[in-house]
């Protein structure tokens, strides 16, 4: 690691900066994970685009349908092709607590920066709170790496600032990918801006954050690298130009973004988000391939309609 368990937090503050980006797991037609183009997909997002940092194997990776090992190879995957050009962030989220401690080490110890675990599904639970924070701690206690919490509906419940806030004091909670409404964010930000740094997946909400709010990090969705291009990176453009206070140029970069934005959000049938966002991906020359059940593709219609939408958005290639 480079950074002790007792500097986690200050380390996190000085290097988790900027865009980081949720990556997809690219599957070929066998459904073995296709590992060339998951790398090269990776070198372009870092060295075209310009992302810092990425989120792998989370919910867009499909780590539901990945085996133990598979995941541990994609973090092994990922370290490999960042190289040190680019931050990591492991999603060691599962249901099972062995697992969540084996895929945390195996991320400790093959050179990663970070994991994220999401809080867990719970049954028959009235009042979270107590069982949530001692689950963190739990993972705390046994682990050096600096941990990023992760509260969405997916769960079943939100966890609420107050709580976050508490587990916040954990010395090596360094982060959220808080997935909630924005006067929750908001509200754990006042609570707990000193102590973690907190995120949400909207890019649509990003700017407002960094000059409302003061973030300095996007934890992190999939629109880094399927708003942009290497010839056109303006959600990179509109970031530093936030970051250095030109908040109106920032927002006119922004704002332009609006018929490339419509077109990836309009044409995305529900229930398919990972095989939009891949069939886009392929649209843009980088290698989506295929998903995993019990996630299924698109049709052709879909497609049809999908590529309509892309070549009329204005993005540049």
């Amino acid at each position: 690691m480079k950074y002790t368990k007792a500097d986690a937090k200050a380390y996190a503050r000085q290097n988790m900066k900027g865009i980081w980006a949720a990556a997809l797991t690219p599957f070929k037609a066998d459904g073995s994970i296709d590992e060339d183009a998951f790398q090269n997909n990776i070198r372009h997002w870092v060295d075209d685009l310009g992302i810092e940092g990425l989120f792998i194997a989370g919910k867009q990776g499909e780590f539901f349908s990945m085996t133990l090992e598979e995941r541990k190879r994609t973090f092994d995957l990922a370290v490999a092709a960042t190289n040190g050009r680019a931050g990591t962030i492991m999603s060691c989220s599962d249901q099972n607590m062995d697992v969540v401690l084996d895929l945390a080490l195996h991320a400790q110890e093959n050179g990663a920066d970070y994991i994220v675990v999401h809080a867990p599904i719970l049954h028959f639970v009235k009042d979270q709170d107590e069982i949530v924070y001692n689950y963190y701690k739990y993972i705390s206690d046994r682990v050096d790496i600096g941990i990023a919490m992760w509260s969405h509906p997916d769960s079943g419940y939100l966890m609420s600032p107050e709580l976050c806030n508490r587990i916040a004091d954990l010395p090596n909670i360094i982060a959220i990918k808080y997935s909630v409404p924005r006067d929750m964010y908001v509200e754990l930000s006042k609570l707990a801006g000193d102590k973690i740094l907190v995120s949400t997946a909207s890019e649509e909400e990003w700017l407002d954050n960094i000059i409302e709010l003061g973030w300095q990090l996007y934890l992190c969705s999939s629109p880094p690298y399927l708003l942009q291009t290497k010839n056109d990176r303006r959600m990179h453009d509109y970031t530093q130009l936030a970051f250095a206070g030109k908040h109106e140029e920032a927002r006119k970069v922004r704002d332009s973004l609006n018929p490339v934005r419509d077109a990836l959000k309009n044409t995305r049938p529900g229930g398919k988000p990972q095989s939009h966002q891949k069939y886009w991906q392929d649209l843009l020359g980088q290698t989506g391939g295929f998903v995993r059940r019990p996630m299924i593709e698109l049709t052709e219609e879909e497609k049809t309609a999908t590529r309509t939408a892309f070549e009329q958005c204005g993005l540049k290639r």
